[in-house]
Order: structure tokens, then C-alpha cells, then sequence
């Protein structure tokens, strides 16, 4: 009888650890849905609380009298439901900050029915959590490059590249003859009166950092590319004979004051511009010179002389990295928006 009696014994116990680790076995596939339920709805939030205020910032840094541009866009909302799974977050704050050119929108969990900015739990109810809140909230910087480094230390006039929007081929000098046409810029066509449109260079660098808030660019004179500029030329010569664009960033002024190194470029926006070919001295050989000659100039468009410049097509003012400082939205109509939290 006590042998039975321990029998039973050891069977209850045993029923008792297997129930313990069933509740036990439960509460991990709480964890494990829950909590992969929650991470979904966090990263669906976060994704439409970042497009939500993308969309803000690029109808105000087109037009901050945009309806859209608000504290009640209906874009935001739209765009915020639109990356949900079921169609619905809720944004529950959108703040503009207009002199510093920011949008921070908030976002929150909706489900069909039920409360704003929560999920619904399945095992977690075991416990008496119901739901959990998942909310989100993004911030987005917009407005015009105002700083960065151009690739080539070279600046070119306004007088130069308008009226040349649209991808036709032409040259923009740096000096000689009608370099700068209907601008003023010193009796040889030069950019600057005893000098060139050369910039000055970043330390051990062929590129030169351009500050637009400064609206200023010093020169350094002289007559063909730096040296060390001579292995970013020969990059571009092996990026066009393979059939690439090579489109660089060039800064753009409408002014000059002063000559020779004492000059200063007032520089008003960044252009992007698709080389095709160049003129830098008078050699006809890489990397000073390079495709500036029948059949890849068309006839008008070779650079020779005394003429030093870039053969290609202007694109349009624009910026190529996210690297480059916003400023103010300026009036060539370049502009920026990107995350910032």
C-alpha cells in the first residue's frame, strides 16, 4: 500500500511540473507573438510617420503656404496610412518649426474599432495586458545646400550656364575670349581680372569646400589644373571612355571682386554638370586635356588657344549628397529634405 501511495505520488508531482511547464511553454509563445506582433506595428508606425513627414517638408520647401504644409495636412495622414498593413495610423501630432525648416510628425498604432495608437495582445491577456501602445515620431530638415565640397576646384558664372538648362552640349571657359558672356569680369574674358576660375583647395584635397552662407570663394590664379587634381581627371577619362555620365557639382557666382588671389567669388548656388571633355593647358594629352577635339566637340565647341574649360551639358542646380548643410530655400530652387531623427 505505501508503495502504491508513492506511486500516486510521484504522478501527481509529475502532472504538477508538466503543468507548470506548459504555463511556462505559453508564456514564451506570449512573448515570442506578442512581441513580434508589437515589432511589426512599430516598424509599419515608423515608416509612415517618416513618409508622412517627407511629404510635409517637400510641399513646404516648395510653398510654405501649401495647405499641406500645416499642423492639419491631410497629405500627412494619407501618406501615414498608406504604410500600415491594415491602412490605418494615427498621426497625432504634427509640429512645424518654418524658421528652422522642420516637420516633426507623430504617429500611433490604429486598429479597426479600436483605441488609437495601441495593438491588441493575444497571450499577453493571460497576464491582463490586453494591448500595448506603439507610437513613433520623425523629424525632417528642409531647405537649400548651403555647404560642401565641390569635386573639381572650379567656379563658373551665371552669365555662363543660363539659358543652357535643358542638356545641350556646350563649354564653359574658366578663361579666355567670351568666357563670360555679358558679364564684366576683366578685359581677357577671364573669370577674374589676372587670374582664373580656380578655387582654393582643401588641404591634400583636388576639391575645394564651398560655404554658401558666406557667399564667398577665394581664388587661386593660374593656368592649368592643380597637380593634384590630376588623378580625379584621369577617374573622369576612364568613367566617359567606358560609356558612364560624369556629373559633377560645380559652384556657380554672379560677381567677382578684387584680382588675382585676392579676388573672392560671390558664389549664389551648386550646379550639376555632365563632363564630356576638357581643355585644362596646352597640351593635348591626359589628364590636362582630354576628348576636346573632332569628333567628341562638335565644331564651335573646341576649346583652343589661350581657352581653358569643361565641355559637357549643365543639368540643373541641384545637390548631390546628403553630406552638404541646408540653408535657407533659395531661388534657383534647389532643395533638400531628409530625416533627421
Amino acid at each position: 500500500m505505501r508503495r502504491m501511495r508513492n506511486a500516486e505520488g510521484e504522478t501527481g508531482a509529475i502532472a504538477v511540473i508538466v503543468a507548470l511547464a506548459l504555463v511556462a511553454l505559453l508564456g514564451f509563445a506570449a512573448l515570442a507573438i506578442d512581441v513580434g506582433t508589437l515589432y511589426t506595428k512599430k516598424a509599419q508606425v515608423q515608416n509612415g510617420s517618416d513618409a508622412a513627414a517627407l511629404a510635409v517638408a517637400q510641399k513646404c520647401a516648395a510653398n510654405t503656404s501649401d495647405p499641406d504644409c500645416s499642423t492639419t495636412s491631410s497629405l500627412a495622414a494619407d501618406v501615414a496610412n498608406r504604410n500600415a498593413n491594415n491602412g490605418l495610423n494615427n498621426v497625432r501630432s504634427i509640429v512645424l518649426d518654418l524658421p528652422n525648416r522642420m516637420v516633426t510628425v507623430s504617429a500611433g498604432a490604429q486598429e479597426s474599432g479600436g483605441s488609437p495608437n495601441s495593438v491588441s495582445l493575444f497571450f499577453a491577456r493571460i497576464w491582463g495586458i490586453p494591448n500595448a501602445e506603439v507610437y513613433a515620431s520623425s523629424k525632417v530638415n528642409w531647405g537649400s545646400p548651403v555647404a560642401g565640397q565641390a569635386a573639381f576646384p572650379i567656379a563658373f558664372s551665371t552669365c555662363q550656364v543660363t539659358g543652357y538648362i535643358g542638356g545641350s552640349l556646350q563649354l564653359l571657359q574658366d578663361h579666355g575670349s567670351g568666357a563670360n558672356p555679358g558679364c564684366n569680369y576683366g578685359p581677357s574674358g577671364a573669370a577674374v581680372d589676372g587670374g582664373f576660375g580656380w578655387l582654393v583647395q582643401d588641404a591634400g584635397a583636388c576639391g575645394s569646400t564651398i560655404n554658401l552662407a558666406t557667399s564667398e570663394g577665394g581664388s587661386a590664379p593660374g593656368n592649368s589644373a592643380p597637380t593634384s587634381c590630376n588623378v580625379t581627371l584621369q577617374n573622369w577619362a576612364n568613367q566617359i571612355a567606358a560609356g558612364k555620365n560624369v556629373t559633377v557639382l560645380l559652384p556657380v557666382y554672379d560677381s567677382v571682386t578684387g584680382a588675382g588671389s585676392s579676388a573672392v567669388f560671390h558664389l549664389v548656388a551648386f550646379a550639376a554638370f555632365n563632363v564630356t571633355g576638357w581643355k585644362f593647358s596646352g597640351d593635348s594629352t591626359l589628364p590636362n586635356t582630354f576628348h576636346n577635339d573632332s569628333p567628341y566637340a562638335p565644331a564651335g565647341l573646341t576649346c583652343t588657344g589661350n581657352c581653358r574649360g569643361i565641355l559637357g551639358s549643365f543639368v540643373k542646380y541641384v545637390s548631390l549628397a546628403n553630406g552638404y548643410t541646408l540653408g535657407p530655400v533659395d531661388a534657383y530652387g534647389a532643395t533638400i529634405v531628409r530625416l533627421t531623427q
